[in-house]
């Protein structure tokens, strides 16, 4: 089968820019104040979305303000925290496991380099790009659901995987835009470009996207 066309490399800092247009508020929805509420806070996001985390990270953050304290809660009060989110229980297992690793392993700092923050439980390689990104300014791009639809829908990639996904947008975009990038792509999925009925009468990328231009 062949390879669905791609927007012209020419024309990729054109669809940064544009996308920055609609989307000039595009930040991290993660409320947060250091490397360790981020981490904590994209550890409790997955299938769950950014504002109900931000419902139940204050109160979270209130009882447990570090990993030390984290590492040693009982996990059913930390469950009855965040017991309004998704997969709560296991959740609340699995940060009081990564605050006991970040203790153990790292003197409750939260590591800065990849290799060490993939061996936190739970931390997995998009959880790590969006900690190096947002909480340390290292250009990285974090492949959620959003940005992998948006990305191979508009013709930016044409990838079956988040990982070959990611490794494209690296070579496609320029390193300096790798941050903003991955903030603007997700508000374009969330606000414009959804999974079911993408909303392309109200879309500027009409005349550059791939999903029309086919």
């Amino acid at each position: 089968m062949s390879k669905k066309r791609l927007i012209d490399n020419k024309n990729v800092t054109e669809v940064l820019d544009i996308l920055e247009t609609m989307h000039p508020e595009a930040a991290c929805a993660l409320d947060h104040r250091d490397p360790f509420e981020l981490i904590v806070a994209v550890a409790l996001s997955a299938q769950t979305t950014d504002v109900s985390v931000n419902k139940v990270t204050p109160e979270l953050f209130r009882m447990y303000p570090d990993a030390e304290s984290l590492a040693a809660a009982d996990p059913d009060e930390v469950m009855e925290i965040i017991r309004t989110i998704g997969l709560y229980r296991n959740k609340s297992k699995n940060i009081v496991r990564l605050a006991g690793k970040l203790v153990s392993d790292f003197g409750g700092k939260v590591p800065h380099d990849f290799e060490s923050l993939v061996t936190l439980p739970g931390v997995g390689r998009k959880t790590a790009n969006v900690v190096l990104a947002e909480g340390f300014g290292v250009p990285r791009i974090a492949v959620d659901t959003h940005v992998f639809r948006v990305s191979n829908r508009i013709g930016l990639t044409d990838e079956k995987d988040v990982d070959a996904t990611e490794e494209t947008l690296m070579k496609r975009i320029p390193e300096s835009s790798w941050i903003r990038a991955h903030h603007l792509l997700i508000f374009h999925g969330r606000k414009c470009c959804s999974a079911r009925k993408p909303s392309c009468d109200k879309c500027g990328l009409n005349e550059l996207c791939m999903h029309n231009n086919l």
